[in-house]
Protein backbone atom coordinates (compact mmCIF):
# COMPACT_ATOMS: atom_id res chain seq x y z
CA UNK A 1 0.00 0.00 0.00
CA UNK A 2 1.55 3.49 -0.78
CA UNK A 3 1.46 6.52 1.44
CA UNK A 4 -0.98 8.37 -0.55
CA UNK A 5 -3.77 5.71 0.07
CA UNK A 6 -3.76 6.07 3.79
CA UNK A 7 -3.42 9.47 3.47
CA UNK A 8 -6.81 11.16 4.85
CA UNK A 9 -9.18 12.99 1.74
CA UNK A 10 -9.22 16.45 2.49
CA UNK A 11 -11.36 19.18 0.99
CA UNK A 12 -11.58 22.75 1.44
CA UNK A 13 -14.91 24.73 0.65
CA UNK A 14 -14.30 28.21 0.48
CA UNK A 15 -16.91 31.05 -0.74
CA UNK A 16 -17.43 34.84 0.02
CA UNK A 17 -19.73 36.14 2.86
CA UNK A 18 -22.64 34.71 2.95
CA UNK A 19 -22.27 32.18 0.41
CA UNK A 20 -23.79 28.85 2.48
CA UNK A 21 -20.94 27.32 3.51
CA UNK A 22 -21.74 26.45 6.68
CA UNK A 23 -25.61 24.94 5.58
CA UNK A 24 -23.75 22.89 2.52
CA UNK A 25 -21.21 21.41 5.11
CA UNK A 26 -24.04 20.41 7.25
CA UNK A 27 -25.97 18.69 3.81
CA UNK A 28 -22.63 16.55 3.48
CA UNK A 29 -22.44 16.15 7.05
CA UNK A 30 -26.12 14.78 7.07
CA UNK A 31 -25.15 12.16 3.88
CA UNK A 32 -22.08 11.07 6.30
CA UNK A 33 -21.90 7.16 6.03
CA UNK A 34 -22.43 5.20 8.66
CA UNK A 35 -19.14 4.19 10.61
CA UNK A 36 -17.11 6.84 9.54
CA UNK A 37 -15.43 9.53 11.20
CA UNK A 38 -15.40 13.37 9.68
CA UNK A 39 -13.14 16.17 10.92
CA UNK A 40 -14.42 19.98 10.57
CA UNK A 41 -11.98 22.62 10.70
CA UNK A 42 -13.64 26.24 10.60
CA UNK A 43 -12.44 29.19 10.69
CA UNK A 44 -14.65 32.48 11.60
CA UNK A 45 -13.35 36.22 10.26
CA UNK A 46 -15.71 36.94 13.22
CA UNK A 47 -14.60 36.65 16.92
CA UNK A 48 -17.26 34.84 19.11
CA UNK A 49 -17.89 31.88 16.72
CA UNK A 50 -21.27 30.80 15.78
CA UNK A 51 -20.59 28.79 12.98
CA UNK A 52 -19.61 26.03 14.59
CA UNK A 53 -22.35 26.22 16.92
CA UNK A 54 -24.92 25.87 13.59
CA UNK A 55 -23.30 22.04 12.95
CA UNK A 56 -24.55 18.89 14.22
CA UNK A 57 -23.77 17.00 17.12
CA UNK A 58 -23.42 13.69 16.36
CA UNK A 59 -21.20 10.37 16.92
CA UNK A 60 -17.98 10.18 14.51
CA UNK A 61 -17.83 14.32 13.81
CA UNK A 62 -15.28 15.79 15.45
CA UNK A 63 -15.32 19.77 15.15
CA UNK A 64 -13.11 22.57 15.78
CA UNK A 65 -12.80 26.39 15.49
CA UNK A 66 -10.19 29.02 14.93
CA UNK A 67 -11.91 32.41 15.68
CA UNK A 68 -10.38 35.57 14.79
CA UNK A 69 -8.82 36.05 11.86
CA UNK A 70 -7.95 33.41 8.32
CA UNK A 71 -6.01 30.74 8.81
CA UNK A 72 -4.31 31.50 5.75
CA UNK A 73 -2.39 34.74 6.77
CA UNK A 74 -2.71 35.95 10.49
CA UNK A 75 -3.48 32.32 11.95
CA UNK A 76 -1.53 30.83 9.73
CA UNK A 77 1.32 29.50 12.50
CA UNK A 78 -1.54 27.79 14.12
CA UNK A 79 -3.33 26.33 11.35
CA UNK A 80 -0.64 23.58 11.18
CA UNK A 81 -0.90 23.12 15.28
CA UNK A 82 -4.50 22.85 15.03
CA UNK A 83 -4.74 20.14 11.93
CA UNK A 84 -2.34 18.10 13.81
CA UNK A 85 -3.95 18.05 17.57
CA UNK A 86 -7.72 17.62 15.16
CA UNK A 87 -5.97 14.40 13.21
CA UNK A 88 -4.29 13.18 16.06
CA UNK A 89 -7.43 13.45 18.17
CA UNK A 90 -10.14 12.21 15.70
CA UNK A 91 -8.41 10.16 13.40
CA UNK A 92 -10.83 10.81 10.68
CA UNK A 93 -11.85 9.06 7.16
CA UNK A 94 -12.28 12.32 5.92
CA UNK A 95 -11.48 16.28 6.66
CA UNK A 96 -13.13 19.04 5.85
CA UNK A 97 -12.25 22.50 6.14
CA UNK A 98 -13.87 25.86 5.76
CA UNK A 99 -12.10 29.30 5.61
CA UNK A 100 -13.11 32.82 6.38
CA UNK A 101 -15.42 34.08 3.84
CA UNK A 102 -12.93 36.84 3.38
CA UNK A 103 -9.53 34.06 3.38
CA UNK A 104 -7.37 33.29 0.35
CA UNK A 105 -6.72 29.62 -0.25
CA UNK A 106 -3.34 29.31 -1.73
CA UNK A 107 -1.88 29.51 1.91
CA UNK A 108 -3.77 26.91 3.28
CA UNK A 109 -3.47 24.70 0.39
CA UNK A 110 0.40 25.38 0.53
CA UNK A 111 0.19 24.77 4.16
CA UNK A 112 -2.03 21.22 3.18
CA UNK A 113 0.12 20.10 0.43
CA UNK A 114 3.81 20.90 2.49
CA UNK A 115 6.03 18.71 3.60
CA UNK A 116 4.39 18.91 6.76
CA UNK A 117 1.07 17.00 6.07
CA UNK A 118 1.95 16.11 2.38
CA UNK A 119 1.97 12.51 3.47
CA UNK A 120 -0.73 12.66 6.04
CA UNK A 121 -3.80 14.50 3.81
CA UNK A 122 -4.99 13.71 0.11
CA UNK A 123 -5.72 17.01 -0.94
CA UNK A 124 -8.81 16.52 -3.15
CA UNK A 125 -11.35 18.75 -5.03
CA UNK A 126 -11.41 22.21 -3.55
CA UNK A 127 -15.03 23.47 -3.85
CA UNK A 128 -16.05 27.02 -3.93
CA UNK A 129 -19.81 28.09 -3.48
CA UNK A 130 -20.98 31.02 -5.78
CA UNK A 131 -23.94 33.39 -5.36
CA UNK A 132 -24.59 34.44 -9.07
CA UNK A 133 -26.91 37.77 -7.66
CA UNK A 134 -22.97 38.96 -6.45
CA UNK A 135 -21.78 39.36 -9.82
CA UNK A 136 -23.61 42.43 -10.35
CA UNK A 137 -22.58 43.62 -7.22
CA UNK A 138 -19.25 46.04 -7.59
CA UNK A 139 -17.83 45.51 -4.05
CA UNK A 140 -17.58 41.60 -4.75
CA UNK A 141 -16.55 41.64 -8.29
CA UNK A 142 -13.81 44.17 -7.43
CA UNK A 143 -12.11 42.37 -4.40
CA UNK A 144 -9.18 39.84 -5.55
CA UNK A 145 -10.06 37.33 -2.87
CA UNK A 146 -13.13 36.50 -4.30
CA UNK A 147 -11.64 36.13 -7.77
CA UNK A 148 -8.75 34.03 -6.34
CA UNK A 149 -11.83 31.61 -4.30
CA UNK A 150 -12.92 31.20 -8.08
CA UNK A 151 -9.61 30.62 -9.39
CA UNK A 152 -8.11 28.57 -6.73
CA UNK A 153 -11.13 25.91 -7.30
CA UNK A 154 -11.73 22.85 -8.90
CA UNK A 155 -15.32 22.47 -8.57
CA UNK A 156 -17.59 25.57 -8.16
CA UNK A 157 -20.90 25.23 -7.20
CA UNK A 158 -23.60 27.75 -8.24
CA UNK A 159 -25.63 27.95 -4.31
CA UNK A 160 -28.99 29.53 -4.12
CA UNK A 161 -30.41 29.48 -7.21
CA UNK A 162 -33.97 29.19 -5.99
CA UNK A 163 -33.18 33.50 -5.32
CA UNK A 164 -31.77 34.48 -7.92
CA UNK A 165 -33.19 34.82 -11.71
CA UNK A 166 -32.58 32.35 -14.70
CA UNK A 167 -30.82 35.42 -16.20
CA UNK A 168 -28.15 35.79 -13.17
CA UNK A 169 -27.93 31.65 -13.17
CA UNK A 170 -26.68 31.69 -17.10
CA UNK A 171 -24.50 34.97 -17.08
CA UNK A 172 -22.69 33.04 -13.98
CA UNK A 173 -22.66 29.25 -15.86
CA UNK A 174 -21.26 31.24 -18.48
CA UNK A 175 -18.10 33.35 -17.01
CA UNK A 176 -17.07 29.78 -14.97
CA UNK A 177 -17.41 28.08 -18.25
CA UNK A 178 -15.21 30.34 -20.03
CA UNK A 179 -12.17 30.12 -16.91
CA UNK A 180 -8.96 28.61 -17.70
CA UNK A 181 -7.75 26.14 -16.89
CA UNK A 182 -11.29 24.45 -16.91
CA UNK A 183 -12.90 23.77 -13.43
CA UNK A 184 -13.55 19.97 -13.16
CA UNK A 185 -17.15 20.58 -12.42
CA UNK A 186 -19.39 23.22 -12.73
CA UNK A 187 -22.98 23.04 -11.00
CA UNK A 188 -26.40 24.36 -9.55
CA UNK A 189 -27.35 23.82 -6.15
CA UNK A 190 -30.06 25.18 -3.71
CA UNK A 191 -29.95 25.23 0.32
CA UNK A 192 -26.23 23.95 -0.03
CA UNK A 193 -27.33 20.04 -1.26
CA UNK A 194 -24.46 19.08 -2.79
CA UNK A 195 -23.82 15.66 -4.06
CA UNK A 196 -20.83 13.98 -1.97
CA UNK A 197 -19.20 12.37 -5.08
CA UNK A 198 -18.01 15.74 -5.93
CA UNK A 199 -15.17 15.49 -2.76
CA UNK A 200 -13.44 13.32 -4.27
CA UNK A 201 -12.38 14.41 -7.59
CA UNK A 202 -8.93 14.95 -7.54
CA UNK A 203 -7.01 18.09 -7.81
CA UNK A 204 -5.44 19.11 -11.19
CA UNK A 205 -2.37 21.02 -9.86
CA UNK A 206 -2.74 23.59 -12.83
CA UNK A 207 -4.87 25.83 -10.59
CA UNK A 208 -2.50 29.91 -9.87
CA UNK A 209 -3.95 32.39 -8.12
CA UNK A 210 -4.34 35.75 -10.14
CA UNK A 211 -3.58 37.64 -6.80
CA UNK A 212 -1.24 36.00 -4.93
CA UNK A 213 -0.77 38.83 -2.38
CA UNK A 214 -4.33 39.69 -2.19
CA UNK A 215 -3.93 39.69 1.53
CA UNK A 216 -0.84 42.15 1.66
CA UNK A 217 -2.87 44.91 -0.36
CA UNK A 218 -4.76 44.72 3.11
CA UNK A 219 -4.47 46.13 7.04
CA UNK A 220 -4.78 42.62 8.33
CA UNK A 221 -4.37 42.54 11.67
CA UNK A 222 -6.40 42.03 14.60
CA UNK A 223 -6.92 43.88 17.44
CA UNK A 224 -6.82 41.97 21.00
CA UNK A 225 -7.40 44.82 23.47
CA UNK A 226 -10.58 42.90 24.25
CA UNK A 227 -10.20 39.87 22.92
CA UNK A 228 -10.67 37.35 25.98
CA UNK A 229 -11.81 34.08 24.13
CA UNK A 230 -14.58 32.15 25.96
CA UNK A 231 -13.21 28.51 27.09
CA UNK A 232 -15.30 28.10 29.42
CA UNK A 233 -17.94 26.36 26.87
CA UNK A 234 -20.50 23.73 28.39
CA UNK A 235 -22.37 21.89 26.57
CA UNK A 236 -25.46 19.20 27.54
CA UNK A 237 -24.58 16.94 24.71
CA UNK A 238 -22.15 13.64 25.57
CA UNK A 239 -19.97 13.88 22.59
CA UNK A 240 -17.25 14.41 21.63
CA UNK A 241 -16.83 18.02 19.92
CA UNK A 242 -14.12 20.37 20.78
CA UNK A 243 -14.93 24.18 20.61
CA UNK A 244 -13.06 26.88 20.48
CA UNK A 245 -9.55 26.00 20.82
CA UNK A 246 -7.62 29.14 19.78
CA UNK A 247 -4.46 27.98 19.79
CA UNK A 248 -2.75 31.16 18.66
CA UNK A 249 -4.43 32.72 22.21
CA UNK A 250 -3.96 30.97 25.50
CA UNK A 251 -6.56 33.18 28.37
CA UNK A 252 -8.48 30.35 29.51
CA UNK A 253 -6.44 30.67 33.16
CA UNK A 254 -8.03 34.38 33.18
CA UNK A 255 -11.31 34.39 31.16
CA UNK A 256 -13.75 36.79 31.66
CA UNK A 257 -17.54 35.60 32.08
CA UNK A 258 -20.15 37.65 30.92
CA UNK A 259 -22.25 38.99 33.51
CA UNK A 260 -26.46 39.47 32.81
CA UNK A 261 -26.99 42.73 30.95
CA UNK A 262 -22.82 42.87 30.71
CA UNK A 263 -21.95 41.08 27.48
CA UNK A 264 -18.44 40.23 26.70
CA UNK A 265 -17.08 42.12 23.54
CA UNK A 266 -14.31 40.85 21.02
CA UNK A 267 -13.12 43.30 17.93
CA UNK A 268 -10.65 42.73 14.83
CA UNK A 269 -10.32 44.09 11.98
CA UNK A 270 -8.87 42.99 8.29
CA UNK A 271 -8.32 42.50 4.62
CA UNK A 272 -10.47 46.35 4.97
CA UNK A 273 -13.25 44.96 7.08
CA UNK A 274 -14.28 45.44 10.95
CA UNK A 275 -15.80 42.62 12.99
CA UNK A 276 -17.51 42.54 16.77
CA UNK A 277 -18.80 40.22 18.61
CA UNK A 278 -20.89 40.17 21.82
CA UNK A 279 -21.24 36.76 23.78
CA UNK A 280 -24.06 37.62 26.73
CA UNK A 281 -25.01 35.68 29.86
CA UNK A 282 -26.68 32.57 29.33
CA UNK A 283 -30.00 34.74 31.67
CA UNK A 284 -29.98 37.55 29.39
CA UNK A 285 -33.29 36.96 27.51
CA UNK A 286 -34.42 39.26 24.19
CA UNK A 287 -37.68 41.03 22.56
CA UNK A 288 -36.63 39.49 19.20
CA UNK A 289 -38.96 41.94 17.16
CA UNK A 290 -37.36 44.76 19.11
CA UNK A 291 -33.72 43.21 18.48
CA UNK A 292 -34.25 42.58 14.82
CA UNK A 293 -35.39 46.05 14.20
CA UNK A 294 -32.07 46.71 15.59
CA UNK A 295 -29.85 44.05 13.48
CA UNK A 296 -31.83 44.93 10.66
CA UNK A 297 -31.57 48.30 10.65
CA UNK A 298 -27.85 48.67 10.46
CA UNK A 299 -26.59 50.58 7.79
CA UNK A 300 -24.23 49.10 4.50
CA UNK A 301 -23.36 46.03 6.84
CA UNK A 302 -22.14 42.50 5.35
CA UNK A 303 -23.02 40.12 7.47
CA UNK A 304 -24.46 39.99 10.87
CA UNK A 305 -25.60 36.40 12.62
CA UNK A 306 -26.19 35.53 15.79
CA UNK A 307 -27.93 32.55 18.11
CA UNK A 308 -30.28 34.52 20.40
CA UNK A 309 -32.58 33.46 23.39
CA UNK A 310 -36.25 34.92 23.20
CA UNK A 311 -38.13 32.96 26.08
CA UNK A 312 -37.85 29.48 26.12
CA UNK A 313 -36.80 29.07 22.66
CA UNK A 314 -33.71 30.27 20.89
CA UNK A 315 -33.06 31.50 17.20
CA UNK A 316 -30.63 31.66 14.53
CA UNK A 317 -30.34 35.14 13.05
CA UNK A 318 -28.81 35.34 9.52
CA UNK A 319 -28.28 38.58 7.70
CA UNK A 320 -26.25 39.06 4.11
CA UNK A 321 -25.97 42.72 3.10
CA UNK A 322 -29.87 43.55 3.23
CA UNK A 323 -31.33 40.19 3.39
CA UNK A 324 -32.07 38.17 6.59
CA UNK A 325 -33.88 35.50 8.33
CA UNK A 326 -33.95 33.61 11.10
CA UNK A 327 -35.43 30.03 12.45
CA UNK A 328 -35.35 28.21 15.89
CA UNK A 329 -32.60 26.53 16.63
CA UNK A 330 -31.54 24.05 19.26
CA UNK A 331 -28.66 25.51 20.37
CA UNK A 332 -29.09 26.50 24.29
CA UNK A 333 -25.83 27.69 25.19
CA UNK A 334 -25.75 32.02 25.35
CA UNK A 335 -26.53 34.54 23.05
CA UNK A 336 -24.04 35.55 20.56
CA UNK A 337 -24.16 37.90 17.98
CA UNK A 338 -21.67 38.67 15.58
CA UNK A 339 -21.37 41.68 13.17
CA UNK A 340 -19.10 42.21 9.85
CA UNK A 341 -18.95 45.78 8.44
CA UNK A 342 -16.73 48.04 5.51
CA UNK A 343 -16.39 50.47 8.03
CA UNK A 344 -15.35 50.62 12.47
CA UNK A 345 -19.31 51.62 13.82
CA UNK A 346 -19.70 52.36 17.21
CA UNK A 347 -20.08 49.43 18.48
CA UNK A 348 -20.75 50.73 22.32
CA UNK A 349 -23.50 52.20 20.58
CA UNK A 350 -24.89 49.29 19.26
CA UNK A 351 -24.24 47.40 22.03
CA UNK A 352 -26.55 50.06 24.30
CA UNK A 353 -29.32 49.69 21.71
CA UNK A 354 -29.25 45.78 22.04
CA UNK A 355 -29.11 46.02 25.45
CA UNK A 356 -32.30 47.71 25.53
CA UNK A 357 -33.87 44.59 23.86
CA UNK A 358 -33.77 42.59 27.34
CA UNK A 359 -36.75 41.28 28.62
CA UNK A 360 -36.84 41.53 32.76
Amino acid sequence: MNEQSKAIPTNIITGFLGVGKTTTINALLANKPEGEVWAVLVNEFGQVGIDQEMMPTQDGLHIKELAGGCICCSLGASLGQTLRALIEQAKPDRLIIEPTGIGHPEGIIDTLMGPNFKTVLDLRATVCLLDPRWLEEEGVINNEIFHDQLNLSDVVLINKCDLATPEQIEVAESGLNDMFPPKQFIGRITQGNIDPALLDLVRNGQLKAQFPDAHAHHDHEHSHHDHDHDHNHNHNHNHNHDHHDHSHHDHSHHEAQPEPGQPIRKTGHGSGLYSCGWIFHRDDCFDYWELEKILTGLKGVNRVKGVIRIGTAWVFFNRVNDEHDFDKVAYRRDTRIEIISPTDLDWQQIEQEMLACLQH
